[in-house]
């Protein structure tokens, strides 16, 4: 009899043990740009106080993940810093269809160390130029990475950037480039403004003109892998408090 109970009692604990885990939930797979760090944690954070879903993330390039995702990385949601990207995983039918929208954009900025005594206008081409003289920029690479390709455009409405192309700091991401600008290792950076706000040890020198490139949008869209929980996510991101805490770190709201 002894036997019997201990057996039961081992058989019900181990069935309340598989009850448990059937309820746990799986996280919902977010590759999100490395510009969207901050804000993209604390609104997921928030998103599982409130729902209880757990988020996994993965920041990066927008480059980086959408070869990823090609490749058959897990993800659920894609966050890139550019439509190029989303564009791209849209064409190979990595995205569930009618789920792409623009949330949030972004300002491009120089940056310096923050013990600069640089002085730097960006009202004209030679100006600029001037101004860096032979100096090394920090910045996305431009043949990948959006905030590099935006620098690049930028450099080129401006007529600098036959002179300057050689003097790049290629990073492979734009928390990359900023960080060389935060240790000093380049004396000035191409960055987004978001970025050069939650670094003390960096300052804005000027920001480039609208005009001077595209307007800097980051869509989001469900991969076709995605379940109930990632769209759930999808809706969180598009609500009132994700606009909130897109707001708090700089971003300003897609119109």
């Amino acid at each position: 009899m002894r036997t019997f109970i201990s057996a039961l009692a081992a058989a019900l604990l181990l069935a309340a043990g598989v009850g448990h885990a059937a309820e746990k939930k799986s996280p919902v797979v977010v590759f999100a740009a490395a510009s969207l760090t901050d804000a993209v944690t604390e609104i997921g954070t928030a998103f599982t106080k409130e729902t209880g879903i757990p988020v996994q993330y993965s920041f990066a390039a927008s480059s980086v993940l959408a070869r990823q995702i090609e490749a058959g990385a897990p993800a659920e949601v894609f966050f890139p810093a550019d439509h190029e990207w989303m564009d791209y995983l849209e064409k190979k039918r990595r995205l569930k269809p009618g789920t792409r929208r623009d949330v949030v954009g972004n300002r491009l900025v120089l940056i310096a160390p923050a013990s600069s005594r640089a002085n730097v206008k960006i009202a004209t081409g030679p100006a600029l130029l001037a101004a860096i003289g032979n100096s090394r920029i920090a910045t996305g690479d431009p043949d990948s990475v959006p905030a590099g390709k935006y620098a690049k455009a930028a450099l080129m409405k401006l007529d600098a950037w036959e002179s300057l192309q050689a003097r790049l700091v290629r990073a492979e991401n734009v928390r990359s480039a900023l960080a060389y600008v935060a240790r000093g290792e380049a004396p000035f950076g191409i960055v987004y403004l978001t970025d050069a706000r939650i670094d003390k040890n960096v300052k804005v020198l000027d920001t480039f003109p609208e005009g001077t490139h595209e307007p800097i949008t980051y869509p989001i869209a469900l991969t076709s892998r995605s379940d109930a929980d990632a769209q759930r996510f999808l809706t969180y991101v598009s609500g009132e408090s994700a606009a909130a805490t897109f707001t708090k770190f700089g971003f300003p709201l897609a119109k």
